[in-house]
């Protein structure tokens, strides 16, 4: 676990697994609303999966949503923006450099609000020991090099068929055992408030021992996002986005 620290402020905005592309573009429009003071929060927490694909080091990936990277660029000159990385989107220091990044190795990330501890992570920092091990060599540099040298040598072929299964993919799926696979996966020794992840696109909230835990919904599924608010039991309220509202 990661000692960082962020306060996270009454009225931050908190949105998960946007899956921007060119399939699903909805994010922009949500981002232009904040931009135009149409939305106003007071902070902005991206949980991961914000892109469906973006990868540090693979240029290719940032011309596709270069839209969008410019408006969280500018928005991070305004209001304070984290962005936990996540299975789809990493290596981004250096893309979003006016942002907070926490890459998957420091996550969960350890945040206080009005005194009380939360646990933020996109979600994927647990896993069999092969799916750690994937997780440490597809973020390395080498690979990614080697990866856009690929693509490039292959006339994007890699990428687009990458795009092309992701834009197939079924990501607002029901688990039915979703409260006992958190259950078995998360231990007592997150001694928080709250426990927030992103990932699993299930939008459920609960009652664990020692703490609350809430995974939230894809904004890709239906575009809802979240804001915090002191008064509420688990933390946030829920919002849905809809263009020109």
């Amino acid at each position: 676990m990661s000692l960082s620290i962020i306060d996270i402020k009454e009225g931050a905005f908190f949105i998960s697994d946007a899956h921007y592309s060119a399939s699903r573009p909805e994010l922009y429009d949500f981002l232009k609303d904040i931009d135009s003071k149409v939305l106003q929060p007071s902070q902005l927490i991206f949980m991961g999966d914000i892109f469906d694909a973006l990868f540090g080091g693979v240029p290719r990936t940032y011309t596709e949503n270069q839209q969008v990277i410019d408006l969280i660029d500018k928005l991070s000159l305004e209001i304070e923006v984290v962005y936990l990385e996540g299975n789809h989107d990493f290596n981004l220091k250096k893309v979003f450099e006016n942002a907070k990044v926490f890459s998957i190795d420091v996550q969960p990330i350890s945040c206080d609000f009005n005194g009380k501890k939360v646990y933020l992570a996109h979600g994927d920092f647990t896993g069999t020991l092969l799916y750690k091990v994937y997780t440490a060599v597809v973020r390395t540099k080498a690979v990614l090099a080697l990866l856009n040298i690929l693509n490039i040598l292959l006339n994007n072929s890699i990428l687009n068929r990458l795009e092309k299964y992701l834009s197939k993919k079924k990501d607002c799926t029901d688990i039915k055992t979703f409260e006992q696979i958190i259950k078995n996966r998360l231990d007592t020794k997150y001694e928080c408030e709250y426990f927030v992840e992103g990932h699993f696109h299930q939008n459920k909230f609960i009652k664990y021992n020692g703490f609350k835990y809430f995974n939230l919904a894809a904004f890709a599924c239906n575009q809802r996002y979240f804001i915090v608010k002191s008064s509420h039991e688990e933390l946030f309220v829920e919002r849905k986005f809809s263009k020109g509202t």
